[in-house]
């Protein structure tokens, strides 16, 4: 079965611009993309859209669906009654280059002030080891396809721009919680910031207030602010303010 709906899709660059109307088809089991798609087949063929998969797994096509971060290719047209207007917009946290697409490269600036993993000394590449348990812990946090909804959808950035310097936001705290919660990282050793640490000092994790939102809006479920945000907010608190904590750190390094 067919019906006809009525989208309002944001058209415009950098300098500006707006909803138009469009009225398209949908047919049985599509989801939003689909039908972005055909409005650059019939009646929009400059409309600009990033996507590459359509499986829910490359993150491109991320964009907001009546107001919601979402995947346009895991939205489907099956939610909406044929009554309602579809308004899809591009994401309001990051500058808009044309139409749907976004400049997302804040994102890959914050990952790049991340420090990779420290392997520890004295063992070779190859002869590490680790329990189940701790491969477990932090494996939920390898689903991420890096959509950014996360980020757009956070406040801290999205309603105050003047934040992005300081702040990396839920995705990229989460990097810094996965590789805390590593057995093997060696980050904080031979008097070196620990990840909490430098999450606390370097990242912006005291801006976040744990609203949840990113958790959300994550199509892979992570549950972001559970398992990494308030767990690393946690160890940067014990670190910093716990008197015992304090102690055996001055201890260790007066050996």
């Amino acid at each position: 079965m067919t019906h006809t709906a009525h989208f309002k899709v944001w058209r415009g660059d950098a300098e500006g611009g707006g909803l138009q109307d469009y009225e398209v088809e949908v047919n049985d089991g599509e989801v939003v993309l689909d039908i972005i798609h055909r409005l650059q087949a019939t009646q929009a063929a400059d409309l600009a859209v990033r996507w590459n998969c359509k499986a829910g797994k490359c993150g491109s096509c991320s964009a907001e669906v009546n107001g919601r971060p979402r995947l346009m290719c895991m939205t489907r047209m099956s939610v909406f009654t044929p009554e309602e207007t579809v308004t899809v917009t591009p994401l309001r946290t990051f500058p808009v280059i044309r139409d749907l697409v976004t400049d997302v490269s804040f994102n890959y600036q914050k990952a790049r002030e991340i420090p990779a993993f420290v392997p520890p000394k004295g063992v070779a590449p190859g002869e590490y080891r680790m329990q189940q348990v701790d491969v477990e812990r932090s494996q939920e946090f390898r689903k991420c396809i890096e959509c950014f909804l996360c980020q757009d959808t956070c406040h801290v950035i999205r309603d105050h721009e003047e934040n992005k310097p300081a702040f990396a936001g839920p995705r990229f705290l989460m990097r810094v919680a996965e590789l805390d919660m590593h057995p093997l990282d060696a980050a904080g050793e031979d008097g070196g910031a620990s990840r909490a640490a430098a999450a606390q000092d370097g990242h912006g994790l005291g801006y976040c207030n744990i609203t949840k939102c990113c958790t959300e809006v994550c199509p892979e479920h992570i549950k972001i602010t559970d398992n990494a945000l308030i767990p690393l907010k946690e160890r940067a608190v014990d670190r910093k303010y716990d008197p015992l904590v304090w102690l055996g750190s001055v201890i260790r390094r007066r050996r």
